[in-house]
C-alpha cells in the first residue's frame, strides 16, 4: 500500500456498487416522496436507538483497548459523536410521539441489528485502523440518506430543523478526514494488513443495505 488515502480510493471504487444501492434505497425514495407511514418512520428511530447504544459501547471497548494509541483523541470524537447523535434520536422519536419508554421497551429487528453485532465484533476483535476504515466508507452512504431524509422530512412531513438534528448531524460529517486517514496509515504502518481494512468497511457496508433492507420489509415498501 503506498498510502492510506490511495486504500481509501481502492476500497470506494470497490464498493461503488453497494454505495448506489445505499443511497438509491426504496425506503429513502419512499421518505422523499412522502409516502411512508409515520409507523414506519417510528420503526427508523426505534432501530437506530439499539443501533446507536450497541455502537457506544463498542466504540468505548475500542478505545479502552488502543486508548494507549495515537488514535485515541480520534476514537474519543468518534464516542462523542455518536453521543450526540442518541441524544439528537431522542428529539426524532418524541416528535414521531415515541416516549422514552416506549423506545426502551422495543425489540431490534435481526437484519437492522446486524451492522452493529459486526462493528461489536470489531471492537473486540479489530484494530482502531479497520475501525476507521470501515466507518469512514460508510459515512458517506449514510450520510448521503441522512441529508435526503433531512429534506424530506421537513417539506414532506411538516418536521422542524431540532427534531431532524439527528440527520444532519450524519449529512454533515467531512469525508476522508486527515485524522481518519492518519488512523488508517499509522494501523497500516505497525502492521495491520490493508486487506483486513478493505474486509471491514466491505462487510460494514454490505450491514448497512442489509439495515435499510430490514426495516423496508417491515415498513413493506
Amino acid at each position: 500500500m503506498s498510502g492510506a488515502r490511495e486504500l481509501i480510493d481502492t476500497i470506494r471504487a470497490d464498493l461503488k456498487p453497494l454505495h448506489h444501492q445505499i443511497i438509491s434505497h426504496r425506503y429513502v425514495a419512499a421518505v422523499e416522496s412522502g409516502k411512508l407511514s409515520r409507523e414506519s418512520l417510528a420503526m427508523f428511530a426505534i432501530q437506530q436507538h439499539h443501533i446507536i447504544a450497541s455502537d457506544l459501547r463498542s466504540i468505548a471497548l475500542l478505545l479502552a483497548r488502543h486508548g494507549n494509541l495515537p488514535s485515541r483523541p480520534y476514537l474519543f470524537n468518534v464516542l462523542q459523536g455518536e453521543n450526540n447523535a442518541f441524544e439528537a434520536l431522542t428529539t426524532f422519536a418524541q416528535a414521531l410521539g415515541i416516549s422514552n419508554e416506549a423506545l426502551a421497551g422495543s425489540e431490534p429487528i435481526p437484519a437492522a441489528f446486524a451492522y452493529s453485532a459486526f462493528l461489536a465484533w470489531l471492537a473486540m476483535y479489530g484494530s482502531d485502523a479497520e475501525m476507521g476504515g470501515a466507518l469512514s466508507l460508510n459515512f458517506a452512504a449514510w450520510g448521503t440518506n441522512c441529508a435526503t431524509m433531512s429534506a424530506a422530512l421537513k417539506s414532506r412531513y411538516g418536521l422542524g430543523a431540532d427534531a431532524v438534528a439527528f440527520f444532519d448531524l450524519f449529512a454533515n460529517l467531512p469525508a476522508d478526514s486527515d485524522t481518519t486517514v492518519a488512523v488508517i496509515q499509522r494501523g497500516h504502518d505497525r502492521g495491520v494488513p490493508a486487506a483486513a481494512i478493505a474486509r471491514a468497511a466491505r462487510m460494514l457496508q454490505g450491514y448497512e443495505l442489509m439495515y435499510w433492507d430490514g426495516i423496508a420489509e417491515v415498513a413493506g415498501v
